[in-house]
């Protein structure tokens, strides 16, 4: 019998089920009676689901990363569909299929690292191919390259993820570089290559999505411009001469200036040309993707808009259809 996927749910149905839990909390209600709120997923999707009349103890039966046979019923709920649960099961891992419960990208893993391959190995610069090397050759490396989100949340948050969003910012890049001479077209791809390979060590996604201890304290900025030190300390053995320093230098530039602004995290504005475009292409490919997985993945019913998205701070337009509903409050939430 097939899994009832995340994406499968309809209001009013029962329930019964094994996802995986991603969040949890003990919280109370008006009336100061505990309840348990949890995330679930599928590789499909995530739900909110509630457990009226908790106890503690019942919160402490459980961890975030465990698996959950949910008996339950889901409703629709402000807009978005919820479970509420009367009981549940812990279920072993050994019993579940991962692949079952970790979102993954829709395309094909190798085909997508050898499109990353063959476009990287182009670059002119002999210093930055030796780098290019130094990196394809480190299997670990690759390994979780290949494997890891772009983000825990907000986009390209699957397996596979992280390596998608570059091979599509490559893609990006080497069409819209003719219009642009005056970028250098070695240093922009090795730019979009590297802006975020500190995020292989930064996240945890072997089960749960989440930070690594290094993650939470050092972040993915200055873990990437880390790990390029490590590589270009090896690329002399390719070439048999030293890293150029300005070189170097704009390489960290590029990472740690990408995010564009210091409200969203860069500790530099971006100062050269390949710095700039970097940022725009990557905020495109993250708020286009944000975007159609919201429309997609929206399931409120005939409304012409998803709900409220905080992080975007706004609803999306899904487009007018027969019986559609209007947004009777005219605003953004």
């Amino acid at each position: 019998m097939s899994r009832r996927s995340v994406e499968l749910l309809a209001d009013g149905e029962s329930l019964e089920e094994v996802y995986l839990v991603t969040d949890k909390q003990l919280r109370t209600n008006r009336q100061g009676n505990p309840f348990l709120q949890v995330e679930l997923r599928d590789r499909t999707g995530a739900i909110s689901a509630r457990m009226w009349n908790a106890s503690e103890h019942l919160f402490r039966t459980f961890e975030e990363g465990d698996f959950l046979r949910i008996k339950g019923k889901v409703q629709l709920y402000q807009g978005s569909l919820q479970i509420l649960f009367s009981g549940f099961e812990r279920i072993e891992r050994g019993q579940v299929t991962l692949g079952d419960f970790l979102p993954q990208t829709e395309h094909d893993i190798g085909r997508l690292y050898e499109k990353l391959r063959t476009i990287l190995r182009k670059v002119s610069d002999m210093h930055l191919r030796a780098l290019v090397e130094c990196f394809l050759t480190d299997e670990a490396f690759v390994g979780g390259f290949c494997k890891a989100p772009a983000g825990i949340r907000n986009h390209h948050a699957y397996i596979g993820g992280l390596l998608e969003h570059v091979v599509n910012l490559l893609d990006a890049a080497d069409r819209l570089l003719p219009l642009y001479p005056e970028i250098s077209r070695d240093l922009l791809l090795m730019g979009v290559f590297l802006h975020d390979i500190g995020k292989v060590r930064e996240l945890s996604y072997e089960r749960v999505f989440g930070y690594t201890d290094e993650g939470q304290l050092v972040g993915h900025l200055v873990i990437g411009v880390e790990m390029l030190d490590e590589k270009v300390a090896q690329a002399p053995n390719l070439t048999g001469e030293p890293f150029p320093a300005e070189l170097l230098l704009r390489l960290k530039h590029m990472i740690l200036s990408h995010h564009g602004t210091y409200e969203f995290g860069s500790p530099r504005l971006p100062m050269t040309p390949e710095a700039i475009a970097l940022h725009h292409l990557d905020n495109l490919d993250a708020k286009v993707h944000s975007f159609t997985r919201d429309i997609r993945d929206d399931r409120q019913g005939p409304s012409a808009w998803t709900p409220y998205n905080p992080s975007l701070q706004r609803r999306l337009f899904k487009g007018m259809k027969e019986g559609s509903e209007p947004v009777v409050d005219g605003g953004d939430q």
